[in-house]
């Protein structure tokens, strides 16, 4: 058997990951025992929001139910695979949170409607909103053992841009619901980052997160980190919906990790504050569906897609882009909501439920499809891996959109590879 070169520390307790498993199991059940005619006329739709649900608790309980309760740094493992674990542990933790609750801030912000059939949903959510909550209290609280790191070292500005950017997607419920003195603990960690300054690649778009959120929230901003950043990536623009990583292009998943679904959240935001950018707002989101669509086009007729690049333990994180752009309702013709579903559920479950993904306890290992930890970068380490949950971001819609609404579609490789005909693909 081949020696692992891999660290592991701080085991979890074994019951850790079964907090609250009665409230969960109570959420299914009362969905499976839903009206019979109810149950008819959503059966599709529901069999893949529910899914996608179990999803989110599986990745979000460790982290939220720990940090919440002020142990995380006692019970998170971490798992380096390049021999710099005492460093790694010092971001690990900032890095899990501000990932996950980037890609569940959208459900965590959606307003469900009324009615007996969300009520089971609702229910689910105000636990995992009040779980955010508490959550961010001990972050940012320098009396609390799970007071995290934001400005030491270089790392922390890259998370702060995550939880910045979770912050402007579900202002509601993790900003103005906070206690005052979270908001404040807040604000001074998310400004604390400024004293890290980003090298001229993709790490621009955290610094702009950072302040494009703090703006958002009323607090001071540094417009001149927003603007650099911007400045920089139209110089970087390559075409056909492709931003270089700094001015070469990276054959990798960064323009959907970060770029892209940055670039977006901030001239959507940006705009309220400065004039400066607002007529790059139409050619970004253009440039976003293409590449969108280029990425819907990348996952075959077994949901699986192209292994490339770095950091592709982030696994379903590398669909951002597509998630995000389902998000907004603006994916370009001839895509869908229920062939994006399709697609990005066949995903989920070629990704998510390989053997080895998650460990005893619940937590993420380091892995593309499974426990591969050889294919962890040296700066990866288990909380880096919890930008997988960005593939939740259509969480957000709510259950009666046309995303959810009918039978999830068959997508583009599935239809082409069976023999259907189809227009000609263009670039822009």
């Amino acid at each position: 058997m081949r020696k692992r070169e891999v660290h592991e520390i701080a085991e979890a307790p074994s019951g850790i990951h079964c907090l609250d498993m009665i409230h969960r199991r109570g959420f299914f059940h009362s969905v499976a025992g839903l009206g019979v005619a109810a149950a008819r006329a959503q059966a599709a739709a529901e069999d893949d929001r529910q899914y996608w649900l179990r999803q989110l608790t599986r990745i979000a309980d460790p982290v939220l139910e720990n940090l919440a309760a002020g142990t995380l740094k006692r019970n998170m493992p971490v798992e380096c695979a390049g021999g710099r674990l005492e460093e790694r542990r010092r971001y690990t933790h900032l890095e899990a949170i501000g990932r996950l609750l980037a890609g569940i801030a959208p459900w965590l912000e959606l307003e469900l409607e009324t009615g007996w059939e969300a009520g089971a949903e609702r229910d689910l959510q105000q636990r995992y909103r009040d779980l955010a909550r508490a959550a961010l209290g001990h972050a940012t609280d320098p009396a609390s053992p799970d007071f995290l790191n934001f400005d030491e070292g270089s790392q922390p500005l890259v998370d702060c841009g995550f939880l910045a950017q979770a912050v402007l997607r579900a202002p509601g419920q993790l900003w103005t619901k906070l206690d005052t003195e979270t908001r404040k603990n807040l604000a001074a960690a998310l400004a604390a980052s400024r004293a890290i300054a980003p090298p001229a690649n993709n790490w621009l778009m955290f610094a702009a997160m950072v302040e494009a959120t703090l703006a958002h929230v009323g607090e001071r901003w540094d417009q001149a980190r927003v603007d650099n950043a911007i400045r920089q990536h139209q110089q970087w623009y390559l075409g056909d919906g492709v931003y270089g990583d700094g001015p070469r292009f990276h054959w990798d998943y960064y323009n959907s990790f970060v770029i892209q679904p940055m670039l977006l959240d901030v001239l959507r935001t940006i705009g309220a504050h400065s004039q400066r950018w607002r007529n790059l707002e139409a050619d970004t989101l253009k440039r976003a569906e293409r590449y969108a669509a280029i990425q819907e086009r990348s996952i075959s007729p077994e949901g699986a897609f192209p292994a490339v690049g770095r950091s592709i333990t982030y696994r379903t994180g590398a669909l951002q882009l597509l998630a995000q752009m389902a998000l907004l309702g603006s994916l370009a013709a001839p895509l869908t909501g229920p062939r994006v579903r399709g697609a990005l559920t066949a995903v989920m479950r070629r990704l998510l439920e390989a053997p080895g993904t998650f460990d005893e306890h619940g937590w993420l290992t380091i892995g593309f499809c499974g426990h591969q930890p050889h294919l962890g970068e040296d700066y990866i380490s288990t909380g880096s891996l919890y930008l997988c949950s960005t593939v939740l971001l259509p969480l957000g819609l709510p259950p009666a959109d046309p995303f959810w609404q009918g039978p999830a579609d068959d997508w583009t490789s599935r239809r082409l590879w069976r023999g259907e005909d189809a227009p000609a693909d263009h670039s822009i």
